[in-house]
C-alpha cells in the first residue's frame, strides 16, 4: 500500500505533528492526498522551543495550518514520578489532549508517525497509540527511516537530516521525579551547546549532576572545550561530570 491509497481510504483525518523526520514526511504526503487533513502540534514541558519553532517552520513552508495545543503533563502524577513506563502516560496525555481538539473540529481519525524501522516493543508510548486508535501511515506503508530521509530529500523538506530527538524527559534519571526546574536546566545547558556549535548531543541529570554525551564526531572537540562548556553550564548545575560519554548519532 502506497501512501495515497491510505489517503484514498481515509480522506479526512488529524495529525499529530512533532516537526521531526517522520511527521514532517507524512505532513508533506497527507496535504497531497487527503481530502481533509488537521494538524495538531502539542507544546509541553518537555519540547524545548526550538523544537516548536522548528515545526511550524516547516508546516509554514508547505502551507500548513498548524493548531497549537498546550498539555500540562507534568499534572500527572504517573508522568511526574518518571517510572519506567512514563512515556506511556505521557503519551496518553498528549493524545487526548490532540483527539478532543481533533474531534471537536470534525476529525475522529488520529495519525502518528511511527515507521517500519521502530522498534515498537522498546516503545511504552506505542501501547497508548494502539489503545486510542491512533493509525500510523508510514508503518503501515512500509517505510523505514533511511525511505523516509531519501523520499524527504527529494521533496526539499529541510527536515530530511534532522537528528532524532528525544523529549526532554529522557535526560532525567528513570525514578527521579521530573520539575520545572529540572527541565529548565536541561534546555539551558542543551541550548548552550548548540550555541557553541555543538549539533548531535544530550544532556543528562541525576540529583542536580551534569553527564554529557556526544557522537564520536563530535567528542573529541568537546573534551578540548570542557573549560568553555563548563563555564557556560555552571549556571544550571552544581557538578557538571568531567568524564565525556560517547553516544551513538542519532538515526
Amino acid at each position: 500500500m502506497e501512501l495515497r491509497d491510505f489517503f484514498a481510504a481515509h480522506p479526512r483525518c488529524a495529525l499529530a505533528f512533532s516537526g521531526g523526520v517522520d511527521s514532517s514526511y507524512l505532513l508533506y504526503e497527507g496535504l497531497k492526498w487527503a481530502e481533509s487533513l488537521g494538524v495538531y502540534c502539542v507544546k509541553s514541558a518537555f519540547q524545548p522551543a526550538f523544537e516548536l519553532r522548528g515545526a511550524l517552520r516547516l508546516a509554514e513552508s508547505l502551507g500548513a495550518s498548524v493548531t497549537v495545543l498546550q498539555a500540562d503533563v507534568l499534572a500527572c502524577p504517573a508522568v511526574a514520578a518518571n517510572p519506567p513506563d512514563r512515556c506511556y502516560h505521557c503519551k496518553k496525555v498528549i493524545l487526548s489532549t490532540i483527539q478532543a481538539a481533533a474531534e471537536a473540529d470534525g476529525y475522529t481519525l488520529l495519525l502518528d508517525g511511527t515507521n517500519a524501522s521502530d522498534d515498537v516493543d522498546e516503545r511504552p508510548g506505542w501501547r497508548a497509540l494502539g489503545e486510542a486508535g491512533v493509525l500510523s501511515p508510514l508503518r503501515l506503508c512500509g517505510l523505514t527511516k533511511e525511505t523516509i530521509r531519501e523520499r524527504s530529500r527529494r521533496a526539499g523538506l529541510f527536515t530530511w537530516d534532522k537528528p532524532a530527538y528525544a523529549c526532554l524527559a529522557t535526560r532525567v534519571r528513570t525514578g527521579q521525579p521530573i520539575d520545572e526546574k529540572t527541565l529548565f536546566a536541561v534546555e539551558a545547558a542543551e541550548n548552550a551547546l548548540l550555541w557553541l556549535g555543538f549539533t548531535d548531543f544530550r544532556v543528562r541529570t541525576f540529583e542536580g549532576r551534569a553527564r554529557l554525551e556526544f557522537t564520536a564526531d563530535q567528542i573529541g572537540e568537546a573534551r578540548e572545550r570542557f573549560e568553555t562548556i563548563r563555564a557556560l553550564l555552571a549556571p544550571y548545575f552544581a557538578q557538571i561530570e568531567s568524564e565525556l560519554r560517547e553516544r551513538e548519532k542519532s538515526r
